[in-house]
């Protein structure tokens, strides 16, 4: 269980807090989805639950032990929003690869088939794919590493609708192995697949039910 307790990040450049006395839990294989504006915080909250920046005050939790930055990025996987353009591999099996060339083709066709990518010559350009293949792929690479928990930033942005729907798909199959957090500014679509919710809101987090949620 991912245990979030008082966590706050006041940048010493800003007035106010961009996060401010977060409390939040979410259980082993749950998805989460957090709802707020662009410019709420969601994307620096994810930035510190995968250990990539440190919060002012707060404890982050998993199991009850707590998880510095360094063990936060070993535990979480971070995919970015338009991930694509963070790929720096020449062919799938670099990108694979990237930080880990001793995985084995076998691990490496393994995770891409369990975001449906099998099939997928392995030297094919990461910018050869279609929106929808590279979001995959962005989850193959976190996948691979094993993380105890997935954190998704605005995985659907810019999707036509047709592959949207096929990612929401395939996020509600994951969580049955993965624990799983989403931020988004527009729940509609993921709300059905969440199991809490909640809205962020100038650097408050607030447990939503997904009837109020569709309405906002």
């Amino acid at each position: 269980m991912l245990q979030v307790q008082h966590l706050s990040y006041h940048p010493a450049a800003v007035s106010q807090p961009i996060l401010d006395d977060l409390s939040f839990e979410l259980g082993l294989n749950q998805l989460g989805l957090i709802v707020g504006k662009s410019g709420a915080g969601k994307s620096t909250l994810l930035e510190i639950l995968a250990g990539l920046a440190r919060p002012t005050q707060g404890r982050i939790a998993w199991g009850g032990v707590e998880l510095s930055p360094n063990r936060l990025r070993s535990m979480a996987g971070l995919v970015f929003q338009f991930p694509e353009r963070h790929f720096c591999g020449l062919t799938v099996l670099e990108e694979m690869r990237f930080g880990h060339p001793e995985l084995q083709r076998t691990e490496i066709e393994n995770a891409l088939r369990q975001v449906g990518l099998e099939g997928i010559p392995l030297h094919t350009s990461p910018n050869h794919l279609s929106g929808g293949q590279q979001r995959r792929l962005a989850l193959a690479v976190q996948l691979i590493r094993g993380p105890f928990l997935l954190l998704l930033d605005e995985p659907t942005a810019g999707l036509d609708w047709s592959v949207r729907r096929q990612l929401i798909e395939l996020l509600a199959r994951l969580k049955s192995t993965w624990t799983v957090l989403v931020v988004s500014h527009d729940p509609e679509e993921l709300s059905s697949i969440a199991d809490v919710r909640w809205t962020l809101e100038a650097g408050s987090l607030k447990p939503v039910a997904a009837e109020a949620l569709l309405q906002r």
